[in-house]
């Protein structure tokens, strides 16, 4: 076959052709001094979207094995019981056991309390709102630590 431009015969762009199909390139320029041949091949189309990253299983929601024949699974789990006069968050915010990082805390495990007393601050929405408990009695356990999250109704502390 002839050469076109001095350069390349039609057979090497006919095998060019096939490579750029076979790789999937989007083209290829040779250049031979002043003179430029490029062949393009099929537009490769746009790549996939991205699919919306999930946040990762829980890790205690992985499958169990299914009981086998005679055996029997009667295990519930349940939170534990919570006794006494539970002091539940009436918003949702952060929760904060003192008035400030340099003061002490509201209230500690031992203190007692009576009724209308401030016990923490639940930080909402900029504002910081003062918690006063419900009930007299002797602070028996707090469930949250100071600067957490936390949701609605989420039981803080334990009063007796």
């Amino acid at each position: 076959m002839s050469e076109i431009f001095g350069m390349v015969d039609i057979a090497t762009i006919e095998r060019l052709a096939d490579i750029i199909n076979s790789k999937e390139l989007s083209e290829v320029t040779i250049v031979d001094g002043g003179k430029t041949i490029t062949i393009k091949g099929k537009k490769c189309p746009p790549p996939p979207p991205m699919q919306p990253m999930m946040p990762p299983p829980f890790a205690g929601a992985a499958p169990t094995a299914p009981p086998t024949a005679g055996e029997s699974v009667s295990v519930e789990e349940k939170a534990p019981e919570l006794s006494g006069n539970i002091v539940k968050s009436p918003i949702v915010g952060t929760f904060y056991a003192a008035p400030s990082p340099d003061k002490p805390p509201f209230v500690r495990v031992g203190d007692e309390v009576k009724k209308g007393d401030v016990i923490m601050i639940i930080e909402s929405m900029k504002l910081m709102n003062e918690i006063q408990s419900e009930f007299d009695g002797v602070v028996e356990k707090i469930l949250v630590s100071d600067g957490q999250a936390i949701e609605y109704d989420q039981p803080i502390m334990i009063i007796k």
